[in-house]
This record gives C-alpha cells, sequence and structure tokens, in this order.
C-alpha cells in the first residue's frame, strides 16, 4: 500500500482478454511466439513469468527484450 492507498499489480492486459498470444523481440534478432497465456497470471520482476492454459510457465530475462507484440484471443 502507498499512501494508503491500495496498489494494483495485475497485468493491465487481463482487462482486456483472459488469453492472448506474445510474439517476443529479444535484442540478439531472434523472435519467439508463445500461444495460450492466460494474462491474470503474468508476473513481472526481473523474469517476466508467463503462465500458460495447459499450466507451464515461461520466465524471460526482460533486459533481453527489445519489444513484445500482444494478439488477445
Amino acid at each position: 500500500m502507498i499512501n494508503g492507498m491500495k496498489t494494483n499489480t495485475k497485468s493491465t492486459l487481463s482487462s482486456n482478454s483472459k488469453l492472448c498470444t506474445q510474439i517476443i523481440h529479444f535484442s540478439s534478432g531472434e523472435k519467439r511466439t508463445f500461444t495460450d497465456i492466460l494474462t491474470e497470471n503474468i508476473k513481472q520482476g526481473q523474469f517476466t513469468k508467463l503462465e500458460r492454459k495447459d499450466g507451464s510457465m515461461i520466465m524471460i530475462n526482460d533486459k533481453n527484450v527489445i519489444c513484445i507484440e500482444v494478439f488477445f484471443q
């Protein structure tokens, strides 16, 4: 809580859809496509954690990412 206000730590993507596909562009020039990501369970830190519909988790080191394309399902 900051100054008595509750801080919302949920992903802003969750207000658009429950599932999304993300294409992540890395600084090395590679890009990866991840499907069926649960938008309500995205957690950011040094590693962004993406939980998928099948229960698997993807962890991405943010310092290697240039941009992320998001497509809602």
